[in-house]
């Protein structure tokens, strides 16, 4: 199964790009890469981008070889170099005068550090647990489908983003979390302020609009913290808070709150933007439509599926690292402190490893082998839940939804300003109910 593609054909940009003055900050190329991430590949696949000041590296292997190596290539200090675009100072003073305090983010150290609180967490994703919270999820899914179902009934033109998407992932983390009362706008602002932290896009002005609301979230979780501390609940926040670890330490209070704004926000954000591309995806290629329809009631099918569109559309174009010692990659010598970006988006679409990679086939013999979640000691602690609430998502859509198509042309569409994810801010959907 395919997305239709003439036999023999390989879908390609078409495009010419000149490296010499394109670059990573410009909203065109930010809202449709392809073209400039294949130049990379062919032309200097481990590129200077002058105006964004890092180095891309575009080639699978290259991205493999540098994530298996968290040492030289360091995620704590990559992180760090992008966070709050240059206004880091002032931005670090607003949180310890109005936020509870600055707390770096405990998940993106490096080894040794990184591993106390990794194998902490990856209790909170075990496979059964993933699998224990599927029914509760389903509902929450059936519910917000059927509420696209009625008003499209009604005639209403539909945005399968903040009508569907984000809403979505945000119960679903708040669930986990034991969010009882929350404020489905306001997380999110707030999931868009951390993130605009990393997205090399940000002045001044909106950083501290960013920073308001980053000192709200953490006043919100540490209120959630402090009300579990003497009254623990069956839920992820008091997990933190009472969380022995394996050398039989505490977590710090900083660590705690670092790790809960984590979950929060990786928990709805990405994968937000995963179901955003899905519907995308539907709405524009039925070939792909029918190909899951015809998967729906066949399980393997539906995980090659979802593999499928996490390689073609990842909801994380590029993540930051930094290099700890001069060190050569990809043919290109770095200089220690090298700052770093490293290109999901492009592994995944890289000619050498994946053939036709613009073609949507389920039937890749390699449909696993992508790098959407990252690899190494760093892959994305909660990908088998992402991957669960995408699988039902496209499940409870193409079975309960039909004829969905993009409200606007596909030229009209904007992307959120950043670096770092590929996301469509407002997606306008016609659809119908299945009789």
């Amino acid at each position: 199964m395919s997305s239709g593609t003439a036999e023999g054909v390989c879908p390609v940009t078409g495009q010419k790009v000149d490296l010499a003055v394109a670059s990573l900050t410009d909203p065109a190329i930010q809202a449709h890469s392809g073209a400039y991430f294949d130049a990379i590949r062919r032309e200097d696949p481990v590129h200077y981008d002058e105006k964004l000041g890092m180095w891309l590296v575009s080639r699978y292997d290259d991205i493999v070889e540098l994530l298996r190596d968290p040492i030289t290539f360091s995620d704590k200090h990559g992180y760090e170099k992008m966070y709050a675009s240059g206004h880091f100072e002032e931005f670090k003073q607003i949180l310890e005068r109005e936020g509870g305090g600055f707390f770096s983010d405990a998940i993106k150290d490096d080894p040794p550090e990184h591993t106390r609180v990794r194998r902490l967490l990856e209790k909170a994703f075990t496979a059964h647990r993933v699998a224990s919270v599927e029914p509760g999820i389903t509902a929450i899914i059936v519910d917000l489908v059927e509420e696209l179902a009625e008003k499209a009934a009604n005639g209403q033109v539909i945005d399968g983003v903040h009508e569907f998407a984000i809403p979505l992932t945000i119960r679903v983390i708040c669930e986990q979390m034991g969010i009882a009362q929350f404020n489905a706008e306001k997380i999110s602002a707030w999931s868009m302020a951390v993130t605009a932290q990393i997205s090399k896009m940000q002045d001044r002005e909106h950083m501290l609009e960013n920073a308001a609301q980053i000192c709200e979230l953490q006043n919100f979780i540490i209120a959630e913290m402090k009300a579990r501390e003497n009254a623990p609940r069956e839920d992820m926040i008091s997990d933190i808070v009472h969380a022995t670890l394996e050398d039989g330490t505490k977590l710090e209070f900083g660590e705690a709150v670092s790790l809960i704004r984590a979950l929060i926000i990786a928990g709805n954000d990405t994968t937000a933007t995963a179901i955003g591309n899905l519907l995308f995806v539907l709405a524009t290629q039925p070939e792909v439509a029918k190909a899951l329809q015809d998967s729906v009631d066949d399980d393997r099918l539906l995980n090659r599926f979802v593999e499928e569109l996490l390689r073609i559309e990842p909801p994380v174009r590029g993540l930051a690292k930094m290099t700890t010692r001069e060190v050569e990659l990809g043919g290109t010598k770095l200089p220690k402190d090298a700052h770093i970006l490293v290109l999901y988006a492009s592994g995944n679409d890289d000619e050498a490893v994946f053939e036709c990679p613009r073609k949507f086939d389920l039937n890749r013999s390699n449909l696993g082998k992508h790098v959407a979640f990252g690899v190494g000691v760093h892959r994305c602690i909660g990908a088998a839940l992402a991957r669960m609430e995408i699988k039902v998502a496209a499940r409870e859509v193409v079975r309960r939804l039909g004829d969905i198509k993009l409200a606007v042309p596909a030229e009209q569409l904007k992307y959120l300003p950043t670096v770092a994810t590929r996301t469509i801010k407002e997606l306008p959907l016609t659809l119908t109910r299945h009789a």
